[in-house]
């Protein structure tokens, strides 16, 4: 819910000067027990552990079981991974010392006892306002920001992308299992994520006067009680000069982030060169969209996604290459189309995080199991 300090100090002049956009990526990770699975409030002391140098890029979420990094803008994906490997394991390393695992999962699969709210005034409010909506374990996703040269150039930039969200909310699918049992969800997170009333597919925004209104009658309603919990699947940084898409679970493993991280960036730039050709964006039907991002949730990957063009089903895979393809100048602009090809054929062969833990369990049985696997693919 929160965002790091780290990630949106992204320079529009950087993109100015290149024609390259600056991409920057937050992750959310559960710490649990290392022999049951089961989530604990130790985030106080796995920060205790974090090294100094690193306590800038690493944060409390909003429940003691949650902890949060943020990588530092880059324009080569090569700083992304390096930055995201590094605090991946220095956080791994740190939980391992406070007697706990680290774990990138959308929620925790085995059942226990749900771990309070991180003691601090605004999430207090937030539990006092929307009760039982708190979720279980906790809820942890991956944000993706890019930089924008100004909020009107990012508000054409939301209408652009917001009907190929559900393609990459089937890609980070990764939380089938919750207290216990297989959900029938590859994301169970987004099911959970939902209860939130703030949480939707962004609109189709007529100007950034629009965006703003929204956001002060959404305020006024009670539906949010600040600008921080506009939890649209698409937002502008109230902060930073980004645009910022918060649609998947936290994936795996770093590849996975990375791969995530440059499709995010090319659909922007795709979407800012559409803005500057005067190609008008595909508008999409609200509810349509709200369907898209279901069955995202539902298969995952390894099923039938929405082709939102015409409402059709298609299978997931077939829709992700066209999606690929279409972001392939972008790709290939910010040198990146190599790089994903192989990414593309790793998430192939291996499936989305939700198959892999899947996958486990047939073979053994036990969640733990699950939780080791994922730990591994955590540290990297």
């Amino acid at each position: 819910m929160s965002m790091t300090g780290q990630v949106a100090e992204a320079p529009s002049d950087m993109a100015a000067a290149t024609g390259l956009l600056t991409v920057g990526v937050e992750e959310e990770f559960l710490l649990v027990d290392p022999h049951t699975g089961a989530a604990v409030p130790a985030v106080d002391l796995v920060m205790e552990q974090v090294p100094a140098e690193l306590r800038g890029q690493v944060e409390r979420e909003f429940q003691t079981s949650q902890i949060e990094i943020g990588s530092p803008p880059g324009l080569e994906l090569s700083s992304i991974r390096h930055s995201l490997g590094v605090l991946r394991r220095a956080l791994s390393e740190a939980a391992e010392r406070a007697g706990v695992r680290l774990l990138a999962i959308g929620t925790g699969p085995v059942d226990g006892p749900v771990p309070p709210v991180v003691d601090k005034p605004r999430f207090d409010r937030m539990v006092e306002r929307f009760r039982l909506l708190v979720p279980g374990p906790g809820n942890n996703g991956m944000h993706v920001h890019v930089g924008v040269p100004d909020p009107d150039t990012g508000v054409q930039v939301l209408n652009h992308v917001r009907p190929w969200l559900p393609m990459l909310h089937a890609m980070t699918t990764n939380s089938p299992f919750s207290r216990g049992e297989d959900t029938g969800y590859a994301s169970w997170r987004s099911v959970e994520w939902e209860r939130w009333p703030s949480v939707a597919p962004t609109p189709f925004l007529e100007s950034h006067e629009h965006y703003q209104r929204l956001i002060r009658q959404l305020i006024s309603s009670g539906v949010m009680l600040d600008e921080g919990m506009l939890y649209w699947y698409a937002r502008l940084s109230a902060k930073y000069p980004t645009v910022e898409l918060r649609i998947g679970d936290v994936c795996p493993s770093v590849d996975d982030a990375v791969l995530v991280a440059a499709l995010v960036r090319a659909l922007v730039a795709t979407a800012m060169a559409d803005v500057e050709a005067g190609r008008p964006a595909l508008q999409t039907d609200h509810h349509l969209l709200v369907g898209a991002h279901w069955r995202a949730a539902h298969d995952g990957l390894e099923g039938e996604a929405v082709d939102v063009t015409n409402g059709e089903l298609r299978p997931a895979w077939e829709l992700l290459d066209r999606f690929v393809e279409r972001m392939r100048p972008a790709l290939e602009q910010h040198g990146d189309w190599a790089e994903v090809t192989d990414l593309l054929g790793g998430l192939r062969r291996q499936g989305s995080g939700a198959a892999r833990q899947r996958a486990v369990f047939e073979r053994t049985g036990r969640l733990t199991d699950v939780v080791q696997d994922v730990a591994r693919q955590t540290r990297g």
